[in-house]
């Protein structure tokens, strides 16, 4: 064979060859070689580089005229390595008895303490007798139907019989205050958040290899800067209004919060409104049972002079409260991945939080500090212009301003802050007018209706010892 022939096969098969699968090459090298004729076997393979067996093979096939196998196969049915699953009857059963959910209770299974990645199935598998790779648990996971899945938030708990009913009674509220034009909104704080080079959670198109560089843990210390995000979202114009504290998540801050929407946005989108309709959680820093967060209230009531009716989400639907799914969650979305090194850039992320729908957001820093510790007195209570709905009345109710009469005959304080410190002070003077006017520890009791089982525990705290019937107990 001259050297010409076999260059002429070698270039035919050079172009030809990256469009063929492996049945059409052999084919095609067997129908080259039954052209040369005798010898050809040899000199084809010598061109192509293949086998001389695969190149008889595929002339003997090209001779029988098997150019086709059913289905458009390229080898026979039937051919190559067995699978796992047939060679092995008992591996799918195997399989499943390890990740099936109702293995999650069995106090037997191998897996029940430990994470079931691939790599601890095929582990557990090859201790079971049944060797096999992670890729392969892999597919025959997906085949049983399974898939990695998180944990969905779909229980709420115990359930309040009137929960419907508080639904039904906010809607039709809501509805009406629309109707006529009035505010509603919607309130809530979010979760704090730390101030400083610290990760958040989500992801962010960054240059590959280079993530944006964060601490390695995520816990607050006392003295760390935070935000309090509380928010005011307004159901009729579709605007949100964000005030971010910096101290701490309390009635007070929640009240202010309200106060300064009313300032800023309220005044202005609703000059005639005589009337605001808020729902709320019934837990955090505007609970329902909070005394404090309705003294609050009514003071900013006398304030603004606008009434202001509030209904309370029954205890577990927080997430049925309108901010939740309409500010708060685009929020999170806007400042994912993203380190809230600054208060500025706290206030530019939430500020540039919009949607298709046409939500805007405001801002806002509030450096106010917000002790903790504020309790409410009863006389501060009875003189709230307080009126309770007839249904549920701990979860509906509304403030009306008061009169200036009513103002002044409040001006006292509303809330009282008793420290460790001030209750001692407090006591050791009872103390001391106990002695001055030589009665009994139980007789100057009763004189002055003071509980005389608290009166002796804290003299006993205080000072260290008390007189019982002429002897001194330390």
């Amino acid at each position: 064979m001259s050297p010409s022939v076999i260059e002429r096969i070698q270039k035919k098969f050079r172009a030809v060859n990256p469009t063929l699968t492996e049945r059409s090459r052999r084919l095609w090298v067997g129908a080259e070689a039954e052209a040369l004729g005798p010898g050809g076997v040899a000199w084809v393979a010598r061109a192509t580089g293949m086998a001389i067996s695969t190149v008889r093979k595929g002339r003997d096939e090209c001779r029988r005229g098997t150019l086709e196998l059913a289905g458009g196969r390229d080898r026979r049915a039937g051919g190559g390595r067995k699978r796992c699953e047939a060679l092995d009857a008992g591996l799918i059963p195997a399989l499943e008895s390890l990740v099936h959910p109702t293995t999650r209770g069995d106090p037997e299974s191998p897996l029940r303490w430990t994470t079931k990645s691939l790599q601890t199935l095929a582990r557990e598998l090859k201790r079971a007798k049944h060797p096999v790779s992670t890729f392969k648990v892999a597919e025959l996971l997906r085949q049983l139907g399974f898939s990695l899945q998180a944990n969905s938030k779909r229980r709420e708990g115990s359930s309040h019989p009137d929960r419907n009913l508080q639904f039904e009674h906010i809607n039709s509220t809501a509805e009406s205050f629309l109707t006529r034009g009035l505010p509603v909104i919607s309130v809530d704080a979010k979760k704090k958040e730390a101030i400083g080079q610290r990760g958040n959670r989500g992801r962010e198109w960054q240059p590959k290899g280079e993530p944006v560089p964060v601490l390695s843990h995520d816990f607050i210390g006392p003295k760390d800067p935070v935000a309090i995000p509380y928010g005011i979202y307004d159901l009729g114009k579709n605007l949100g209004y964000v005030n971010v504290g910096s101290n701490h998540n309390t009635p007070t801050f929640a009240a202010r919060s309200i106060e300064r929407w009313w300032e800023q946005l309220g005044r202005q989108l609703y000059p005639n409104a005589k009337e605001i309709f808020i729902t709320a959680d019934a837990g955090g820093s505007n609970s329902h049972k909070s005394n404090v967060f309705k003294i609050q209230l009514q003071e900013v009531v006398d304030r603004i002079g606008v009434a202001i009716h509030v209904s309370h989400f029954p205890p577990g639907t927080s997430k049925w409260n309108k901010i939740e799914h309409r500010l708060f969650s685009f929020v999170s979305i806007n400042w994912r991945a993203r380190p809230l090194v600054s208060y500025e850039v706290v206030l530019s992320l939430i500020g540039a939080t919009t949607t298709t729908t046409g939500l805007k957001v405001h801002a806002e820093l509030d450096t106010t500090k917000y002790p903790l510790g504020i309790k409410a007195t009863r006389a501060a209570l009875t003189k709230l212009n307080l009126k309770l709905n007839t249904f549920h009345g701990d979860w509906n109710y509304v403030l009306r301003p008061r009169s200036a009469a009513e103002r002044a005959a409040a001006a006292e304080p509303a809330v009282s802050k008793r420290t460790r410190e001030s209750r001692r002070l407090e006591w050791l003077q009872v103390f001391q007018r106990q002695i001055q006017s030589g009665l009994s520890g139980k007789a100057f009791c009763v004189a002055n209706g003071i509980h005389y089982s608290g009166f002796a525990m804290a003299k006993r705290r205080l000072l260290g010892k008390i007189r019982r019937k002429g002897r001194s107990t330390k």
